[in-house]
């Protein structure tokens, strides 16, 4: 063994030892709030990642979406066709707020999507239940931060998680959250003109 390969050696043996006995004090599991945010793309897309290792493990979980509409994507495309026995999806939005333009429409459906995403939240069967673009119906207050806040505290079952995202995410949600995780815009392609393509977006 070369000394550059012996030292590189005893400096990864006590970077592991250092990470074994910090990996030994890691006890705990609890259902866990996690909130994605930020500007960047890839909020929904890693939540998605989540909703399919659950079901990759057969952990029940659910899918209610609060802001996007009817259009067709690969998430829900598959998850319907192929998982539907062990995740339960729920489009309730009727497209992007812009598009909308009526706000007591807008209020009417995250109401009635926050009601079938608490009664998803309360069934303890479901490990993992996801709020796809909440963070936008709570920022234009189309429901209350702190009835979403008082429900998580007072009725998620103590292993089920859920996950929050959309921009904007209220101080108040990241504070009781316990992983958050803000998606930093570098680069966009529809800033060049280039338009959402399947795969991609969608």
């Amino acid at each position: 063994m070369t000394d550059d390969t012996e030292r590189h050696a005893q400096k990864m043996a006590k970077k592991k030892a250092a990470r074994d006995k910090i990996m030994a004090t890691k006890t705990e599991e609890k259902g866990l709030i996690i909130v994605h945010t930020g500007k960047g793309k890839g909020k929904s897309s890693a939540a998605f990642g989540m909703i399919f290792r659950c079901i990759a493990h057969g952990m029940p979980s659910a899918v209610v979406q609060f802001i996007k509409g009817g259009m067709s994507t690969g998430e829900r495309d598959l998850i319907l066709a192929r998982f539907s026995d062990v995740c339960q999806f729920h489009t309730m939005g009727e497209g992007f707020t812009w598009e909308t333009q009526d706000k007591t429409r807008d209020t009417e459906m995250a109401q009635a999507a926050w009601k079938i995403a608490k009664d998803l939240i309360r069934d303890p069967a479901n490990r993992m239940v996801l709020l796809d673009e909440i963070n936008i119906a709570l920022r234009y207050d189309y429901l209350d931060i702190a009835e979403v806040l008082a429900f998580l505290a007072a009725e998620k079952p103590p292993m089920t998680h859920v996950v929050l995202t959309g921009r904007n995410a209220h101080p108040d949600l990241i504070e009781a959250a316990d992983l958050v995780t803000e998606m930093e815009l570098v680069k966009h392609p529809f800033r060049s003109g280039i338009k959402a393509q399947i795969g991609v977006e969608y």
